[in-house]
């Protein structure tokens, strides 16, 4: 019998969008109301941050006081969960796993919507449970942070970590909107303010020039929460992972990922640390990092590299940490490229507002790098 063959192909028109306001469940603000309502009236499933809800301790009455006021638009499920923050949630499956059962539990199907409130990490789990439950809930997310306001709340990854590699486990599932409330931040300790600015850093150092340049020239305006410079750079942020993930490789099925530029010893650095470390933190160690090695393999020049390490400084983060020494951090270059499949793919910089993709790094010009790191932090701490 002669071979057959059947080919099928069809395009998903995937599309979303991200909403910028202020008291987003005060009584006239009518954004999420409208946003969800439909022919029949939805299920809505909250999932909270507990460190958030906790710094807006009347969040959860705001939310059942609003669905109360809007009940021809939606309904409450259950009452909203809430679970911890921060990387916790993703390494401790069971509060993944309260989220699967209640979409079960309250009967939450695929015309209802599963939303969750919080950083990064809490939306990272929240939209793999609902991109597995029924093969895939609408999820709603509400980042509460400046890292996933401007950078991980606006993509479409999400998922969890497992066998000690982060996000080893989740989905590429595009939200079915996300809604960056301004408010949400004001009640942000300093640390978590000044630590997704590192993720704005990243994408005009390997985008955008005149951006990275707006960031030397705010540096010191983006740490005054009063200032208007943070909303600024929050959406101009934003537009630039959106307009990549519309023109690149959204699903990654490649071997690159540009915007992850500094990322690949960042995510090492959270694992060796425990987790003591904010994302946002070791991103700006991982950027001074491969600025560094640019700049000793020869492709970006000294002045430049001054200036992008001169910025980190500023902006309150360290060139260095003890982690970041020893062959362990070697492993975090083969993980990167596992996480993907295929050639190691790294962004490195030919200068300021150009990424350039490179596929080996040496190790002992690595150590070169982490060398110097050191000595400049170390004097920076006594001057």
């Amino acid at each position: 019998m002669a071979n057959k063959t059947i080919e099928q192909a069809f395009n998903v028109p995937f599309q979303y969008q991200v909403f910028f306001t202020k008291g987003l469940f005060s009584k006239g603000n009518q954004l999420f109301a409208e946003l969800v309502k439909g022919d029949k009236v939805p299920k809505v499933f909250f999932v909270l941050d507990e460190g958030m809800a906790r710094h807006h301790p009347n969040l959860i009455t705001a939310i059942e006081e609003y669905a109360q006021a809007n009940n021809d638009a939606f309904t409450l499920s259950a009452a909203p969960l809430v679970v911890p923050g921060g990387e916790q949630v993703k390494n401790e499956q069971q509060y993944f796993q309260e989220v699967l059962k209640a979409t079960h539990t309250y009967g939450i199907d695929r015309h209802s919507y599963v939303v969750g409130i919080g950083g990064g990490a809490l939306l990272d789990m929240v939209g793999f449970a609902a991109a597995i439950a029924h093969r895939g809930i609408r999820h709603i997310r509400i980042p509460t942070t400046v890292l996933s306001q401007n950078d991980s709340g606006v993509g479409v990854k999400n998922g969890i970590n497992a066998y000690g590699k982060k996000n080893y486990l989740g989905t590429f599932a595009p939200p079915f909107a996300v809604i960056n409330d301004a408010d949400f931040l004001q009640t942000l300790e300093e640390r978590d303010w000044r630590s997704g600015i590192s993720e704005a850093l990243k994408v005009a150092l390997i985008k955008d020039a005149s951006f990275f340049v707006w960031i030397e020239q705010q540096a010191v305006d983006l740490m005054d929460k009063s200032h208007s410079s943070m909303a600024e750079l929050i959406y101009r942020c934003a537009q630039m992972h959106l307009d990549h993930i519309a023109s690149g490789d959204p699903f990654e099925t490649g071997s690159s990922r540009p915007l992850d530029f500094g990322h690949w010893a960042a995510h090492k650095l959270e694992h060796l640390t425990d987790y003591k470390i904010r994302h946002g933190e070791a991103v700006a160690v991982g950027i001074a990092l491969d600025t560094t090695y640019s700049f000793l393999a020869g492709m970006l020049s000294e002045n430049e590299l001054n200036r992008v390490l001169d910025l980190i400084i500023k902006l309150g983060f360290d060139l260095y940490v003890p982690e970041l020494s020893g062959e362990a951090l070697l492993k975090g270059l083969n993980e990167f490229r596992e996480h993907l499949g295929g050639e190691l793919t790294i962004m490195l910089l030919d200068k300021i507002g150009s990424g350039v993709e490179v596929h080996q790094m040496d190790p002992a010009l690595i150590f070169k790098a982490v060398e110097k790191l050191n000595q400049l932090q170390m004097d920076y701490q006594k001057a």
